[in-house]
């Protein structure tokens, strides 16, 4: 390994919320995002300029971000934009970081945006050009890149040509998507080491794992050795896609941090504040009438044990 260095995109607030059918309220969203923060997480995805009535849990985005895009004490304040009638809201909100997605699977992409894969990277070039014209910075996702809901395993090829279109837009990263949680350290191989190699190395590359099927933190560590060096996570192991069905929760924060911290690597972050933050958000949350499973294993583990105050 080439760095002890590991950049972790919290991204809870977004990814990891817009599965929870209970709209949680916008002032118990800014608490979460302020405990994150004070955990030393600098990069916190806020939240998606989608449409209300598609992700109603997203309906505040604009005032969250409002709140927290330009504060100081964050590395970056990503907000989720689909399309450029987001990016138009993103401008007047005064957003400086935005996150811009599509998918390696036809099927998937219309289901989740209406668009064929070739429509929406025609739509995201119009949205990076005009969010880089805006000062902006600009990240992407693509999801599905080992397995789709409907079409089943990805073709390593099929993923790189996407990867390397989204790229050739002018993104600072792409997050590379295990959408269903279904790959395996074999299917992490396969995708990218020849995207290291073909597209410009590990650092212009994020992983994005679901824990579906326990596998997110093996993943994690094939990709670790392979160079990767960013990794988007969700506190408490919350998330999930509305659009992909059996996508189960991201790989959880506290997980990833267990793991990061056991082999020495350096992230900036204090577990233990981390997971105050996904207590103190549950807490919230059963208070709204839905109590917010903990899919986090070293959270879990630590509740069992009676340390659920001070993990």
């Amino acid at each position: 390994m080439s760095s002890d260095r590991v950049r972790i995109t919290e991204v809870g607030p977004r990814d990891g919320l817009q599965n929870e059918k209970r709209v949680l309220p916008t002032a118990q969203k800014l608490k979460f995002i302020e405990a994150l923060a004070a955990a030393g997480l600098q990069d916190i995805e806020l939240g998606s300029l989608v449409r209300p009535d598609k992700v109603p849990q997203m309906a505040d985005s604009e005032t969250i971000a409002a709140k927290w895009g330009r504060k100081s004490k964050l590395r970056r304040a990503w907000v989720l934009v689909p399309n450029s009638k987001g990016l138009d809201r993103a401008i007047a909100t005064r957003v400086r970081d935005i996150a811009v997605f599509t998918a390696v699977s036809e099927t998937f992409n219309r289901k989740n945006i209406g668009l064929s894969v070739s429509e929406s990277l025609a739509e995201l070039a119009h949205v990076v050009h005009r969010a880089r014209k805006n000062g902006m910075r600009v990240r992407g996702y693509v999801s599905t890149a080992y397995f789709c809901p409907f079409e089943g395993p990805i073709k390593p090829r099929q993923a790189l040509r996407i990867l390397e279109k989204i790229l050739e837009l002018g993104v600072e990263e792409v997050s590379v998507g295990d959408t269903i949680g279904a790959a395996t350290p074999r299917d992490i191989d396969r995708l990218l080491t020849p995207a290291f190699a073909l597209l410009g190395g590990p650092t212009r590359f994020a992983g994005h794992f679901h824990d579906t099927r326990g596998t997110a933190l093996a993943n994690t560590l094939r990709a670790l050795e392979l160079g990767m060096r960013s990794f988007d996570a969700s506190a408490g192991g919350l998330g999930g896609c509305p659009f992909a069905p059996g996508a189960a929760g991201n790989l959880a924060t506290e997980d990833l941090l267990y793991l990061l911290d056991g082999m020495g690597m350096k992230t900036g972050v204090d577990l233990a504040r981390v997971c105050r933050a996904s207590l103190a958000l549950r807490k919230a949350m059963s208070g709204q009438g839905a109590m917010a499973p903990i899919r986090s294993r070293y959270l879990a583990s630590t509740i069992g044990a009676g340390r659920s105050r001070t993990p």
